[in-house]
């Protein structure tokens, strides 16, 4: 039997944790709302995101300034249930089917950025989300480097069918930076990546409680 407390064995429940897993399977309630938030540092909109997070954040805007002279912008990072709600209805409306809607836009309690980890990015002068952002100077940056941060680019081209989700060059996930480097070096999703943990961590715990035996 393994005692070991589950969030040690699967860290993508942990909610407190910065690998809690959230997409259109797994979600988390109306009432969740993430603590210790604060505006990051940088510029932009909605600057909101969980202290690890953002102060990481700021140091990733500041590399990419010093290295680049590029200034990159927030467009949106923390967002409530009730306001993930509101922007899928908008997007219901402007489409006219759930189907559609769903290709773009979270349903309220399956977006990550209710968890206050993630951050959809721009760069001065370019406010539009789209995914011609992967082209610009500051889009390139941040595939090469946001893992050096903690960040990953959560939703990439060719993992849509893992994600759930179309493929958002903008859209940046804190995992922490051990995490963010080896979904970087693997070229995996995070869904991908949690299960190779979970697999790790379960084989360590039980060869531990054996020698403890």
């Amino acid at each position: 039997m393994v005692s070991a407390p589950l969030d040690e064995a699967a860290p993508q429940h942990d909610i407190d944790g910065t690998l809690f897993l959230i997409n259109r399977q797994w979600r988390v309630s109306k009432n969740y709302i993430p603590e210790l938030m604060r505006q990051a540092e940088v510029s932009g909109k909605v600057r909101t995101m969980q202290v690890e997070a953002a102060a990481a954040l700021e140091e990733m805007y500041a590399a990419c300034k010093e290295e680049e002279n590029i200034t990159l912008t927030t467009i949106s990072g923390y967002r409530s249930y009730a306001t993930q709600r509101a922007i899928y209805n908008r997007k219901l409306d402007s489409v006219g089917s759930k189907a559609k809607a769903d290709e773009y836009v979270a349903r309220a309690g399956a977006s990550e950025h209710q968890l206050g980890m993630a951050m959809d990015v721009s760069q001065k002068g370019r406010s539009n989300l789209s995914t011609s952002f992967a082209r610009y100077g500051g889009g390139k940056w941040l595939m090469e480097n946001c893992w050096r941060f903690g960040f990953i680019i959560r939703y990439q081209k060719g993992w849509e069918d893992v994600t759930g989700y179309e493929y958002e060059p903008w859209h940046v996930r804190y995992v922490g930076k051990e995490a963010a480097a080896a979904i970087h070096d693997n070229e995996m999703p995070l869904e991908h990546y949690l299960l190779l943990l979970r697999q790790e961590r379960l084989i360590d715990i039980i060869i531990g409680e054996k020698v403890m035996e």
